[in-house]
């Protein structure tokens, strides 16, 4: 089955997301939680976008600062907006702790998922990357921790590491970010169900189960 290859049989979802987006973690987690309810096969399968690809592979900044470098917003603002975002998220029992958040360039990271793709474990590889950026404060650009976050979902961290030195799956982002820059996407998460629905953002769970049930009736 090729990447964007649909089936009769269940509803594929294509995800466009970044690790540092926090909609992206918390959308992830609604639609996870409407496939559960939802009675056929979903078939989730994630793509890359960088929302600061101009970020440097080596920079580490605090997520705070960076909104107040990078989108002019004072400290005050920035600190209000992610209590309101971590409030939202608790509701979907995620637990953000946006104080410690590490903002980086993503790439390697989503090289890293790439990776855990083609060793069936990309959900797996997701999940533990965002928990990684949201939660834990880690730095999701650094080899060392990204191979140890493969490890943790029992991948071969030098398997990882190896594929991390040597740049594989740098055109798998690339061809991603391509793609998405085709269907006009410009901002993230954004969801195609079977290649023809399309739902952008963090969407309510219902949202979530009816854009499902739409194309499950659909084909």
């Amino acid at each position: 089955m090729t990447q964007f290859e649909q089936t009769d049989d269940c509803v594929t979802v294509d995800v466009w997301s970044d690790i540092m987006c926090p909609f992206c973690y918390l959308g992830d987690t609604l639609l996870a939680q409407a496939a559960v309810k939802f009675e056929h096969e979903v078939d989730i399968r994630y793509h890359s976008y960088q929302l600061m690809p101009h970020l440097p592979d080596d920079h580490a900044v605090d997520l705070t600062e960076l909104l107040e470098t990078e989108r002019g917003f004072p400290r005050a603002q920035a600190e209000a907006m992610n209590a309101q975002v971590t409030a939202r998220a608790a509701e979907a029992g995620l637990d953000y702790r946006l104080d410690r958040a590490i903002a980086t360039n993503t790439k390697s990271a989503h090289r890293l998922i790439h990776f855990a793709r083609d060793h069936g474990r990309q959900h797996d590889m997701v999940e533990r990357l965002f928990r990684a950026y949201f939660t834990d404060g880690l730095h999701v650009g650094d080899y060392d921790v990204l191979a140890g976050l493969a490890d943790d979902i029992g991948l071969d961290r030098t398997a990882a590491r190896a594929a991390l030195d040597s740049g594989a799956y740098g055109d798998d982002v690339d061809n991603d970010v391509n793609r998405a820059r085709q269907l006009g996407i410009t901002g993230v998460p954004f969801f195609v169900f079977d290649g023809k629905y399309a739902v952008s953002g963090a969407q309510p769970v219902e949202a979530f189960l009816q854009a499902l049930q739409v194309a499950w009736t659909a084909k």
